[in-house]
């Protein structure tokens, strides 16, 4: 994915015109569901942007994507004005912020590689486990108690992983490393005292001297100016790819709940499996289709009771009035 998935306080969309007919309210519901489509949409259609950045080797995009999304939040930062947090934030804070960079770079990177050295599939199974990655982290760090249901769903995912491990030869090491990556710094968010936009720029914020260091060192070797003025804004438009569908997920949480969003969340792994498998042709014997179909158990139970849960406690007040 793209690194944290933000609810931030500012619709950038203009509110479309309803008729008599529709209420308010579901017209506010319609609009929060189509924002978050476009995000987690634009997200499953990573796998087909990156190979673009070629002859760009995984880490100078990396760097790229970087730079320039930080020049794009600095300027939607001053557009909002919401640099105050940043000045204001703590050392404890930015300590927070540091360790959240390193680990958002580290899962942007992977999937860069991922994606461009024909691994679609594999990263696409990294996000697909992410939930259940998260909910364990949550057990393991924040003492949550999970529900049996829970419980069985986390089990069924780790046999899934024993599968495709025997059926790769090895670990799938991008897939937990996306999925561990990104459900670490979600736990890190949460202690972050920053907005959305305000936390994502100062991560940035912390990487992008390193980056633009970096890139200045590969003289040369660096495409951004000997692969044409095509490849050059190619690698500039990193930074609007990356902020841009953080920005509809921001809308569209803000406006829907994020149980809703949460559901919306598989549109962006399945749109990268179906990359992998149907157009890029990645192999899928039929021991792979086992591992993933314990994958698709695992988030159906884990759905499922979520949506039970969720409507118990919104049935919970009713039944104590």
């Amino acid at each position: 994915m793209t690194g944290g998935k933000p609810s931030v306080e500012w619709d950038f969309v203009p509110p479309l015109t309803t008729s008599a007919s529709t209420s308010p309210e579901v017209h506010t519901q319609g609009r929060g569901v189509t924002y978050g489509v476009i995000a987690y949409v634009l997200w499953g259609l990573f796998p087909a942007y990156w190979p673009l950045l070629v002859p760009a080797q995984p880490v100078e995009v990396l760097a790229h994507r970087i730079v320039w999304s930080f020049v794009v939040l600095a300027i939607v930062v001053v557009v909002l004005r919401r640099w105050r947090p940043l000045l204001d934030l703590s050392g404890q804070g930015w300590l927070i912020v540091t360790a959240a960079a390193v680990l958002i770079t580290v899962n942007w990177g992977t999937y860069i590689y991922a994606v461009n050295s024909h691994h679609v599939v594999e990263a696409a199974l990294g996000y697909f486990i992410n939930p259940l990655v998260s909910v364990a982290l949550g057990m393991i760090f924040l003492k949550e108690r999970l529900r049996i249901t829970q419980v069985a769903a986390i089990t069924v995912a780790v046999i899934a992983v024993i599968v495709l491990t025997i059926d790769y030869g090895r670990l799938p090491v991008i897939s937990l490393v996306l999925a561990c990556s990104f459900g670490i710094y979600g736990l890190l968010k949460k202690k972050v005292p920053l907005d959305a936009i305000s936390s994502l720029t100062a991560e940035n914020a912390v990487v992008a001297p390193i980056a633009l260091i970096y890139l200045l060192t590969l003289g040369t070797a660096n495409t951004f100016a000997a692969a044409g003025t095509g490849h050059a804004l190619l690698l500039v438009s990193t930074g609007i790819v990356t902020v841009i569908p953080l920005l509809a997920f921001g809308a569209g949480a803000r406006l829907i709940p994020l149980s809703t969003m949460g559901m919306l969340q598989y549109i962006a792994p399945v749109l990268q499996f179906a990359w992998g498998v149907f157009v890029v042709h990645e192999p899928m014997p039929a021991s792979r289709w086992i591992g993933f179909g314990l994958v698709w158990l695992a988030l159906t139970i884990f759905t499922v009771d979520a949506v039970r849960n969720r409507r118990k406690q919104a049935l919970a007040p009713a039944s104590r009035t």
